[in-house]
């Protein structure tokens, strides 16, 4: 809408976890330099942890891309409030297309990990590694859920995990793990997302203009402050006031955005 207006190929804000507008803060690195790890050396489990909208998504879509399909299986859960069976079901279904019963009758725990496991011994017999990644774990509110995530890292050969799953969400994941003393041992390595800082959020907004062909002088220096506070260095809230500035901008032929198009928009988003 107002991409032609501003010179942008597309829209910089979308809230959608696109990899190409991954912004490398240092704790954005540390987190997906953490996660591979855990992938690529093959030890088992890894948690990360962040408030809402602070990125988990995005260093998810960029861990997904650094691996390669042809040495990796992937299985990526986004709704994992489910009942054990179910998720059970989830994860074969991502892993391989084969069909199965609709009915909970026709299918058992039992049976779907025993086709869980001949996937595993195939794709490790292939050369390939497995990965499962439950996204927004912390929905999760049955903990036998995670006792049955534990469960799964029991797949092993005598020196190597069959598997390696990754658990991603708000800051609770990480006290709910704790309470599983059994799942937290298995977990190898564990990160945490803080909001960004102010020069963070500078970077950021900057960083994305410049994915779209963007100008960095479209906002002016004197509005980067007050994004940041009243976004409190959240990546989506950053999105959704950038976003909307830029179409109040647009609306009202603005060279660039300034502080009062900025504080239209925060007082739009009151609203």
């Amino acid at each position: 809408m107002y991409e032609e207006y501003w010179g942008f190929k597309e829209k910089p804000f979308q809230n959608t976890p696109d990899p190409r507008f991954f912004y490398k803060s240092a704790e954005h690195e540390d987190a997906l330099m953490k996660m591979l790890y855990v992938v690529e050396e093959g030890l088992g489990g890894g948690v990360l942890t962040g408030v809402f909208g602070c990125g988990k998504t995005v260093v998810s879509q960029a861990l997904l891309e650094k691996l390669p399909s042809d040495k990796y299986k992937i299985a990526v859960i986004t709704n994992p409030q489910l009942e054990y069976v179910d998720l059970l079901r989830a994860i074969v279904r991502n892993l391989k297309s084969v069909k199965l019963p609709v009915k909970k009758t026709e299918l058992s725990a039992d049976s779907l990990l025993e086709i869980l496991g001949n996937i595993l011994e195939n794709n490790d017999r292939d050369g390939r590694e497995t990965v499962i990644v439950i996204d927004e774990a912390h929905i999760i509110r049955d903990e036998s859920i995670f006792e049955a995530l534990r469960l799964l890292l029991n797949f092993q050969k005598k020196d190597k995990f069959l598997l390696t799953l990754l658990l991603f969400g708000q800051p609770e994941l990480k006290q709910r793990i704790e309470d599983n003393k059994q799942l937290e041992q298995r977990i190898a390595v564990k990160s945490h997302l803080e909001a960004f800082g102010q020069q963070d959020t500078r970077n950021y907004i900057i960083h994305r203009l410049r994915v779209v062909q963007g100008a960095d002088t479209v906002f002016d220096e004197n509005v980067f402050e007050i994004i940041h506070n009243r976004s409190g260095g959240i990546p989506r809230r950053i999105n959704r006031i950038c976003d909307l500035s830029l179409l109040i901008g647009s609306s009202k032929d603005a060279k660039s955005i300034d502080e009062e198009t900025v504080e239209e928009s925060l007082q739009t988003l009151k609203d």
